[in-house]
């Protein structure tokens, strides 16, 4: 095995885990609070609550 094989191989074996993303936690939360409201309201104003 030559060593870009090497490489090659280590670099498709990632899996892409928690630690891989790295993004705006706090917008992620606030659009699914946001998100769990507005589906609250509309299930108040259908009447199904």
């Amino acid at each position: 095995m030559t060593s870009t094989t090497y490489t090659r191989l280590l670099f498709r074996a990632r899996t892409g885990g928690p630690k891989d993303d790295q993004g705006p936690k706090v917008l992620e939360h606030v659009l699914g609070w946001t998100l769990v409201v507005l589906l609250a309201v509309l299930v108040t104003r259908a009447g199904l609550m």
